[in-house]
């Protein structure tokens, strides 16, 4: 980037919620059913028919507007923005123009070793459109209705990210705050969190705007951060050529890793925005949102810095337990029962995120009780079970349901601490290894480890291995 020259950046984010029903009409708000079978004369906008505003929707978006340090507007109206796209079957957009459901938030993002104040400019709520899928061996495009009427949010920043990072970490942060409010799953692939990002380049120091360009077609955030690094790159070097650059809005190709021209920039006026006539005006009470506000969970980083403080959790554990809402609540749950933080977290960081993985599964699908869990590291750390036995025993846990304890028993895991069992083959280990136990003697305690391996076959492995050690030297060395 060169130094005379600043970049600035603006997001739009696409948030669908996951309501039960759509925004303006009964069916099903869901995914991956055949195309076109979740419609209806409402959202398909056939002649006589009239929608009705989703209680539910309209809660969700308060939810994220308080979340997001928003002004909530209590006066809630709704407008129609008219354009022609075949997968839009009214022809127009019920959306919010000139008196959005949120504006004027912020939202603290880190930033490398700082924390930044990023503006949000509004927030308001819309009806999502249909999907165009293009056949290449037909060279026909086919539009699935389902999608249309899907309540939508479209979140949108000021011009206050710098750089491509800052974009990358900004909508990292936002995801895992809507997460957390558990209004959408927020899956870039099927489309329910999406974005659009507005980049121009000016001259360090400006205070003006520069021509910006919108990018759109980027399907995860490595996209945005990609697409935005690209176009940097491209308004820069045009910058210093002297090129006029236009406001145009560009696709993001991720096969070449380069965007491509795709229209020019609509203006605001471009779309005829008018009042819905469809839908009164209603207002929203004060003490609705205050109650809503109640309902608002721990921001991810407030409980990220929390974790440090009151659980001594390093930052690195921090920031991947804080990733999964319900993880975090379910270290909190093992912590209250066990004040040995640490190694709870490295349960859950290693065999329990190894299990995570190899299932396929989010943590919420795993069914694992903190008591349960608690209980087998105990068992590991008591010696009751080896660590690679306790590894298997979560598995089997999670397969079945079972205590560890239970598993423990069935299995026959538990390991032989008895001192009498274990002399007794301490005894035959060093009776048959004299060359072994004369270089101990001699200095060499590293050969002890034979003897232990020794021990442990003999035993099948189910030998403390610990205090195997121990009373092989007081054998060997002190008696």
């Amino acid at each position: 980037m060169n130094q005379k020259l600043e970049t600035v950046i603006g997001l739009e984010v696409h948030l669908q919620f996951n309501t039960r029903s759509k925004i303006f009409c009964g069916c099903a708000n869901d995914f991956g059913k055949d195309p076109n079978t979740l419609t209806c004369p409402v959202c398909l906008g056939l002649p006589g028919t009239l929608p009705v505003l989703n209680e539910e929707a309209l809660y969700d978006a308060i939810k994220v507007a308080l979340a997001l340090n928003c002004q909530v507007n209590t006066f809630i109206k709704f407008d129609r923005k008219n354009y022609y796209y075949p997968d839009l079957p009214k022809g127009y957009q019920i959306s919010q123009y000139d008196c959005p459901i949120a504006k004027d938030g912020h939202l603290l993002v880190p930033t490398g070793k700082e924390t930044k104040r990023i503006r949000i400019h509004r927030a308001h709520l819309e009806e999502d459109a249909g999907k165009l899928i293009h056949d290449p061996n037909s060279k026909c495009t086919l539009a699935d209705y389902n999608r249309t009427g899907t309540p939508l949010m479209e979140i949108v920043t000021e011009p206050d990210i710098r750089s491509p990072q800052e974009a990358y970490d900004y909508l990292r942060i936002l995801k895992l705050t809507l997460q957390y409010l558990q209004v959408s799953d927020c899956d870039m692939e099927k489309g329910s969190l999406r974005c659009d990002a507005n980049i121009s380049v000016r001259p360090r120091g400006e205070t003006k705007l520069g021509t910006k360009t919108e990018i759109k077609n980027m399907n995860s955030f490595k996209a945005v951060k990609a697409g935005l690094e690209y176009e940097q790159q491209r308004h820069t070097k045009m910058w210093q050529a002297g090129e006029k650059i236009v406001q145009e809005t560009r696709l993001w190709n991720e096969d070449k890793g380069i965007t491509l021209g795709m229209r020019s920039k609509e203006e605001a006026h471009d779309y005829r925005y008018f009042p819905e006539p469809d839908l009164v005006p209603c207002i929203v009470e004060n003490k609705t949102i205050e109650d809503i506000r109640k309902t608002l969970p721990e921001p991810p980083l407030e409980k990220f810095n929390r974790l440090i403080k009151d659980h001594a959790l390093t930052e690195y554990d921090a920031q991947i337990i804080v990733q999964d809402v319900a993880l975090a609540d379910f270290f909190e749950q093992c912590a209250s029962r066990y004040d040995q933080t640490k190694k709870i977290s490295n349960w859950i960081i290693g065999p329990l995120q190894q299990e995570m993985n190899s299932r396929k599964a989010s943590f919420t699908g795993l069914q694992l009780e903190p008591e349960n869990f608690v209980s087998l590291i105990l068992q590991v750390e008591d010696g009751t079970i080896s660590n690679l036995a306790g590894k298997d025993v979560l598995a089997m846990m999670l397969d079945t349901g079972k205590r560890p304890e239970e598993i423990i028993r069935d299995k026959g895991l538990a390991q032989v601490s008895d001192d009498d069992t274990l002399i007794k083959v301490i005894d035959e280990i060093i009776s048959a290894n004299a060359d072994v136990i004369s270089q101990i003697k001699e200095g060499k305690e590293s050969a002890m480890g034979f003897l232990i391996g020794q021990a442990m076959r003999k035993t099948q492995g189910k030998a403390n291995p610990k205090k195997v050690g121990e009373l092989m030297k007081r054998r060997i060395l002190h008696e």
